[in-house]
């Protein structure tokens, strides 16, 4: 266990997080410089922050966890550049670094000097976007400057009960009163602000984040995350159609052994986000839900089928990730139109650009399979042939065009009786809104039966595998 002190809370964190006896601390002795206001008088061990490297499972990862029992964990100059340290290591390496955060804010008595370090960790945490995973666990108090932390990461995760996120403290926000509103805690965080993966006690986060780490490439010059499979790769699924409402059930009937990492679980819940394996590869997973269903098989929410400006901003930000890191995307579209409410309007259409933007600029290995409506301009946004995907199915009972043949049927002939309104509507979801006519345009591939999906899937990405596709040379896109 290298050379930490006593076990207190940020130990056994690490020592739970890692392979038994694997994590190897550096920069242990290292304590504040600053003397300012006495500070010479009080004890710093570690400057408040033990770092080193260990593995999961066999993977190398570089971690920090901040000591509460020291200054309340208060981030010094010394503790920041402790932080910054082990990212520069990390890069060098190409090796993941995660963040258990625990911390009351920056120490006031290093002013400048705690700042100026703590801006250093921000222009790491940058240059390291895209280049190696990012994971924060916040576990005590993350508030003020701390909060852009988890929002640099990739993954962030939430202590269900003490853990506290924010930018400004409830009590500081006009008209606001912390038993009003809560706007630090997991459950606002998770379900409101959508920045936080997950939530739970301290034994099941860092578990989560044992199980992510060995779904991840440990940068992005790994080509992909693999793991052996002992699934049947033609292994039929039998009645998934009836889980087509709820997409996060569906993921886990086609993955290998039912293995689903659900991302953002609690936020947008009408977009499915997470990691499969299809034969042993991880695959990003993106998919519209109309329903949500609990382990008794009750219905718990219900959505319309649109896609919403939460919806599409949490795909965005998955899609991006697994483009930076080479992991192919699965998409299963079930979309009816875009989200009409005044709410959304302020957002919707940025929102949208910026999902159709990542899926048009990701050139990983895009499938995507049609499994209820795919209508209007939503239906283009979600993975489209039009915008880059590489190979789309559908389902025989797929509906695929400009809109619900009823509808379509009633501004074509406005005028006319309700006899030939039905009749034409019939027509036209045949000549236009089929998967056949869609097909038979070559918008979609293959028709394919829904226990087939599996099968299909793994063929797809496994030719797709050596997919290499260029895109206009520029320093970046600006959506």
């Amino acid at each position: 266990m290298g050379n930490m002190a006593t076990e207190n809370a940020a130990c056994s964190r690490i020592t739970a997080l890692c392979d038994a006896g694997s994590f190897v601390e550096i920069g242990g002795a290292v304590t504040a410089r600053t003397t300012d206001f006495n500070m010479q008088e009080k004890d710093t061990p570690a400057d408040g922050v033990i770092t080193g490297y260990g593995v999961i499972d066999g993977n190398l990862v570089y971690v920090y966890s901040q000591d509460a029992s020291v200054l309340n964990g208060a981030v010094g100059e010394m503790h920041a550049k402790k932080i910054a340290n082990i990212y520069d290591m990390a890069m060098k390496m190409g090796a993941p670094v995660i963040g258990l955060v625990d911390c009351a804010g920056f120490r006031l008595q290093e002013a400048t000097d705690a700042l100026e370090a703590f801006g250093s960790l921000y222009m790491k945490q940058s240059l390291a976007s895209g280049v190696i995973p990012q994971i924060t666990a916040i576990f005590g108090t993350c508030g003020g400057g701390l909060s852009v932390v988890p929002a640099l990461s990739d993954f962030t995760f939430m202590e269900g009960t003490k853990a506290r996120l924010f930018v400004n403290s409830p009590n500081a926000l006009p008209g606001n009163e912390i038993s009003k509103c809560d706007t630090s805690s997991p459950q606002f965080q998770s379900e409101k602000a959508g920045l936080v993966d997950e939530t739970g006690t301290e034994e099941e986060i860092l578990e989560s984040i044992r199980t992510l780490v060995c779904m991840l490439p440990c940068n992005n010059e790994e080509n992909v995350a693999y793991e052996e499979c002992t699934d049947d790769l033609n292994r039929v699924c039998t009645d998934i159609e009836n889980a087509a409402e709820d997409t996060g059930i569906l993921l886990s009937e086609i993955s290998d052994s039912g293995v689903f990492f659900e991302t953002k679980k609690d936020y947008a819940k009408d977009m499915v986000t997470g990691f499969i394996r299809l034969n042993g590869m991880t695959v990003g997973a993106v998919a519209n839900r109309s329903k949500v269903y609990n382990e008794e098989a009750e219905a718990v929410a219900e959505f319309d089928g649109s896609l919403s400006v939460g919806g599409a901003k949490k795909a965005a930000e998955f899609v991006e990730f697994c483009d930076a890191f080479n992991i192919p995307v699965l998409t299963l579209t079930n979309v009816s139109g875009f989200t009409a409410s005044q709410c959304s309007e302020k957002g919707l259409a940025k929102a949208a650009a910026k999902l159709t933007y990542a899926f048009a600029n990701a050139t990983v290995p895009k499938v995507n399979v049609i499994i209820g409506k795919a209508f209007g301009s939503a239906y283009i946004t979600m993975n489209s042939k039009s915008i880059g995907a590489d190979m789309v199915y559908a389902w025989p009972s797929a509906e695929i065009g400009m809109m619900d043949a009823d509808l379509a049927a009633k501004i074509m002939y406005a005028d006319q009786d309700a006899g030939t309104m039905k009749e034409k509507a019939a027509e036209y979801k045949e000549l236009q809104s089929s998967p056949l006519s869609a097909a038979r345009r070559g918008y979609v591939d293959a028709i394919i039966e829904p226990a087939d999906t599996r099968k299909y899937v793994i063929g797809a990405f496994e030719m797709l595998f050596t997919k290499k596709e260029e895109r206009p040379a520029k320093k970046h896109g600006t959506v």
